[in-house]
């Protein structure tokens, strides 16, 4: 089983064993950790890809995937299905390699993969984390304009009482 969205920019498929290096390499940076959420290692070493690429790549369904751009790994994206009251919900984030920031990427990426889960799972309900410098970072009219064009319901930051889905693995 493989998945693959071909995008303009980039490209989110099934992790591969081979993104290890390239996602360390693009992981390991104060820049790109101090936006995700805690759980998020850093240093982030090569046995920290390996685990995350096993993780990815074993779950059913499949729910995590690798950006890619360049035919590498340069980033993470997933959403988790939540369950209980919130079972027709997920929550989604993203990581990205710092020097593929400000082209777009995400943004392509988080449209795609929000499109996929709405259309392969029944759900009604995407909502994401803003977290680390991104929180202080993001007007509440930045955080609308990301909903809109992504189509992700709710957009919190992290630790706002309002929200009832905390960060997960990965975060925006």
């Amino acid at each position: 089983r493989v998945m693959e969205l071909v995008i303009d920019r980039s490209t989110v498929r099934s992790t591969r064993t081979e993104d290890a290096a390239s996602l360390v390499m693009n992981a390991n940076s104060r820049n790109v950790w101090r936006n995700l959420l805690e759980s998020f290692p850093s240093p982030y070493t090569l046995a920290d890809a390996e685990l995350w690429i096993r993780h990815a790549s074993s779950g059913e369904p499949e729910t995590h995937f690798a950006i890619a751009a360049e035919k590498l790994g340069v980033g993470g994206i997933g959403f988790d299905l939540l369950k209980d009251v919130h079972r027709r919900a997920a929550r989604i984030g993203y990581w990205l390699g710092e020097p593929y920031w400000g082209r777009g990427i995400a943004t392509e990426a988080l449209r795609a993969v929000t499109e996929h889960a709405f259309s392969r799972y029944d759900i009604v309900r995407i909502a994401a984390t803003v977290s680390g410098s991104n929180a202080s970072a993001t007007p509440a009219s930045g955080v609308a304009a990301l909903v809109a064009s992504v189509g992700v319901d709710d957009v919190r930051p992290r630790g706002s009482s309002a929200s009832s889905h905390g960060g997960g693995g990965e975060s925006a």
